[in-house]
């Protein structure tokens, strides 16, 4: 054995070409196979940090309109009692607290939870305790639980901490614990966990859906069976209050599909990828493992005529294959660790903290046991392509043949196949990375309705800052507005609830006063903005007037409408001068349409435009704003000053999400999704037609070498050097439309896979697989012209006396 390696070493050393493009493609191919299962194997195969996660589901109360509708307090509660599926059943939902923290007041992340949220998920705290049903009291006393993280880098890893107290939204809170380092809990990225506790506001209604259940299923009861009762319990809730309940079902959700969400489709598009790519290389390698054991025919002859048996030659040429993907696997996994953490660099920062599973990716056992399987299927292809060589008896044959001939038969029987195939999956990469440009393209291009060059964005978090009656809310809302507008580069400012580009959330049940109604729930995207919001966003009044300042809450209630709710509710009549209300036409809820305005862009890029109602904020004030801001100047230098000018107003004030609306648009979710995908699988389209391009090159290289002689003889019987380009480039031109034919074949139902990343785009796009195709066979072409160039330029004098 060691006589083999020292030969293998030989081996490779005398031919540093074919050694070096050899373990430097299977080195990258593999290394970016490894990184990519990394990945894949933190989000799907890692295990979650509770007891037996395989059991948790996510639970809904979802409508016609809505598959992830939040539960009301009052039916978590029914839901809670009247099943007989579940072990535990629990709520949580999340908020943003203002922590008074010695450098001051700081907006942070928080959930509420009930009381057995943490039993339910199987895990108890590092220190202290978690909670239990007595802290979810409206009498208990106020108690948080601190994440880890939380508790290292805001609290510097205090053992005492424990027993502390905080002031939360101006409320002392007492630490009762610190959960484990592992512990994460992807649906919200919260620092700080307290009990839902108070229910006399908003939670004590039916029609006040805030919140999430969280269930573990009794063991034996399966998911479709938890289903169905829920289901039941939904439709006794439906007949009991048909205003608040009618047209609400039940969903659950295994809790894994709840937190990786979008996240799954798009990590086993890039390792489809990815696995694309390892193929190729295989394919690339093992030809020029083939071609090199044409060269090596008559040494191998030699040793067999001298004794050595095929089981011998078999064992030598195994050794080469085992050091050469050693040498590899040497090289790939240095480089798989290093890509990681520059993998993580195409997830957005605030993207990357609902996605805390990613945190722990690396070379973990699953992933070097999958390194382990690629390197021996590695080992195998590459020692089984040269041994199909090793018939003694027809190397004999050839050994008196002298090779001639036999680079043509290896050309048209085995290597043009390989060739063919390896073009093929090019095809299907470059056709995929094509499509999810192209829908990336159209994402970018999608009408927003409004202008986001300078515009920043910041959100304001008044609750627990003394602002809690609506005379107060709009007293600072004035404030801020005309401490804003003073700041030098500020052109004009506004705030809403809730910003373009976030979620077709917030959503309201409304009815038209007048409009026949059969029971249905109409709803529309619910926005309270400033008299200015519009003028700062640059967005169009289509007809009517948008309300002003002087709308306040001393004059009758107004409302805007956007284009898709006129369309909808108002088709063929002006919807100007009628009055909207809630579900129940209550009288408070009246308000008049005074215009229409364009559909500003409230969803992610792909969601589609949804109905949507604006009110005056003097007339319907809420709890947060969110600041929009135009700039004479570019906005992102400027978020200082305009954080500074909040803080001038009050101190007290948390700030926090400050962005660019620009870049909200670029780190969308879809936008995200599909710019990391249309990224990473284009690189393994070019590395895979780079591969191809070498590949083919490299083998109709060695055919033209081999067929020396015979070009010769068709030269020296009058054949001219067009007919050698011809017959060349018509070979090498067979495969590759072989291998384009088969691409096209396969790209469109590997594109399918694709559909949860696509926009505006089909599967079978022609413009994009004609494009592909093209760009394909014009670099086999290219690929093949060197070696045809050569061919005709052989001299048949020189090549015969060669002989």
């Amino acid at each position: 054995m060691l006589q083999d390696l020292r030969f293998a070493v030989r081996q490779l050393r005398k031919n540093p070409g074919f050694a070096a493009t050899a373990i430097l493609v299977v080195a990258l191919s593999l290394a970016a196979s490894v990184a990519i299962f990394a990945f894949v194997d933190a989000a799907l195969l890692q295990p979650l940090p509770y007891h037996d996660p395989s059991r948790l589901v996510v639970a809904y109360e979802p409508t016609s309109s809505c598959r992830e509708c939040n539960l009301s307090y009052p039916d978590y509660l029914d839901w809670k009692k009247a099943n007989t599926v579940f072990s535990s059943f629990e709520a949580w939902d999340a908020s943003v607290y203002l922590w008074r923290s010695p450098a001051g007041v700081q907006a942070v992340r928080s959930a509420h939870v009930s009381g057995g949220f943490f039993r339910a998920l199987g895990v108890a705290a590092m220190l202290g305790r978690v909670f239990t049903d007595t802290d979810d009291t409206p009498a208990a006393p106020r108690t948080v639980v601190l994440m880890y993280d939380t508790w290292q880098n805001r609290f510097g890893g205090q053992q005492d901490i424990v027993g502390q107290s905080l002031i939360l939204d101006n409320q002392p809170y007492s630490v009762i614990g610190v959960l484990p380092r592992e512990f994460h809990f992807a649906m919200r990225a919260a620092e700080f966990f307290a009990t839902i506790h108070d229910r006399n506001g908003c939670e004590g209604s039916r029609s006040c859906r805030g919140l999430y259940g969280l269930g573990r299923l009794r063991d034996g009861v399966s998911l479709n069976s938890a289903t169905a009762e829920i289901k039941t319990i939904a439709a006794r809730l439906e007949k009991e209050y048909p205003e608040s309940n009618g047209g609400r079902s039940a969903r659950l959700v295994p809790f894994r599909d709840a937190v990786v969400g979008d996240i799954r489709s798009t990590l086993l598009v890039l390792f489809s990828g990815a696995g694309l790519l390892l193929l190729i290389a295989f394919v690339n390698v093992a030809s020029l493992l083939l071609v090199r054991a044409e060269s090596r025919k008559r040494e191998t002859v030699l040793r067999g005529v001298l004794g050595a048996s095929v089981g011998r030659l078999t064992r030598q040429f195994v050794t080469e294959g085992v050091l050469l993907v050693a040498v590899a696997v040497t090289l790939a996994m240095p480089a798989a660790s290093a890509a990681i953490p520059r993998l993580f660099r195409l997830i957005p920062e605030r993207r990357l903290r609902g996605m805390p599973y990613f945190r722990d990716a690396g070379l973990h056992p699953h992933v070097l046991l999958f390194a382990a399987a690629i390197a021996l299927i590695a080992v195998v292809v590459f020692s089984v392509t040269p041994v199909l060589r090793l018939s003694l008896a027809n190397l004999r044959g050839d050994l008196a043949e002298g090779g001639r001939g036999s680079a043509g038969t290896l050309w048209k029987r085995f290597g043009s196949n390989l060739m063919a195939a390896e073009l093929a999956i090019a095809m299907v990469l470059l056709a995929s990375a094509g499509l999810l440009s192209k829908s990336l393209y159209r994402m970018f291009h999608v009408d927003l309705n409004f202008n986001p060059a300078n515009l920043a964005t910041l959100e304001i978090n008044v609750r627990g800052a003394g602002y809690e009656r609506t005379d107060q809310l709009r007293t600072l809302s004035q404030r801020l507005l005309e401490h804003i507008s003073a700041t030098p580069g500020v052109v004009s400012v506004a705030h809403t609830n809730d910003l373009p580009i976030t979620c077709n959330c917030d959503a309201m049940e409304f009815r038209v006063l007048g409009h026949p109604w059969y029971g249905g729930h109409d709803k529309a995207l619910e926005r309270e903005t400033t008299a200015d919001y519009f003028k700062v966003l640059q967005a169009r009044l289509i007809a009517g007037r948008s309300y002003t300042e002087a709308d306040d809450s001393s004059k009758p209630r107004i409302v805007l409408i956007n284009r898709a709710l006129a369309k909808l509710f108002f088709p063929g009549e002006d919807p100007v001068g009628r009055t909207i209300g809630d579900a129940e036409l209550s009288p408070r809820s009246l308000a008049q349409v005074i215009g229409v305005v364009d559909d500003v862009r409230e969803g992610d890029l792909v969601e589609p435009l949804m109905p949507a109602l604006y009110y005056p904020f003097k007339q319907d004030p809420g709890g947060t704003l969110f600041l929009v801001v135009r700039t004479a100047q570019a906005p992102a230098p400027m978020m200082p000053s305009l954080v500074r000018a909040i803080h001038q107003v009050d101190s007290n004030l948390g700030v926090r999400n400050e962005f660019v609306m620009d870049d909200r648009i670029n780190d969308s979710p879809a936008a995200f999704l599909n710019r990391s995908s249309a990224w990473l699988v284009g690189s393994f389209a070019v590395s895979a037609l780079f591969l191809g391009a070498i590949g083919l090159y490299g083998v109709i290289a060695y055919s033209v070498s081999q067929r020396t002689r015979e070009i010769g003889i068709r030269m020296a019987l009058g054949a001219k050097r067009g007919a050698v380009y011809r017959l060349i480039l018509g070979q090498a031109g067979f495969v590759a439309a072989v291998g384009i034919v088969l691409g096209l074949a396969c790209s469109i139902p590997a594109a399918r896979l694709l559909r949860s990343l696509l926009f505006g785009v089909q599967s079978w796009d022609l413009p994009t697989l004609i494009g592909v195709a093209a760009v394909l066979g014009i670099c086999a072409l290219l690929a093949s012209y060197l070696p045809a160039r050569r061919a005709a330029s052989v001299n048949p004098v020189e090549a015969l006396r060669a002989e």
